[in-house]
């Protein structure tokens, strides 16, 4: 059995709501980039009411700790 280690992912997309489209950049902590999706609509959809096929992903890329934006997971890495 191997062990997995939580990488981070930074998701870019965007969705439609009242006839506008709105570009949005999340950036979440995931074992697999399966999960940073499903992190990312969930969080998207309840935060801004917006329906799942109103959503589209754009790209899902792998980071490097340094290049986080996002500073709740720059504070649980440590990188302040």
């Amino acid at each position: 059995m191997t062990t997995s280690e939580v990488k981070i992912y930074r998701i870019i997309g965007e969705y439609k709501k009242n006839l506008m489209k709105i570009r949005f950049s999340k950036e979440v902590r995931a074992l697999k980039p399966e999960d940073a999706l499903e992190i990312a609509l969930s969080e998207v959809g309840s935060n801004h009411k917006v329906k799942r096929k109103d959503i589209k992903i754009l790209e899902i890329k792998e980071i490097k700790p340094e290049e986080v934006k996002s500073v709740l997971i720059r504070s649980i890495l440590g990188l302040h």
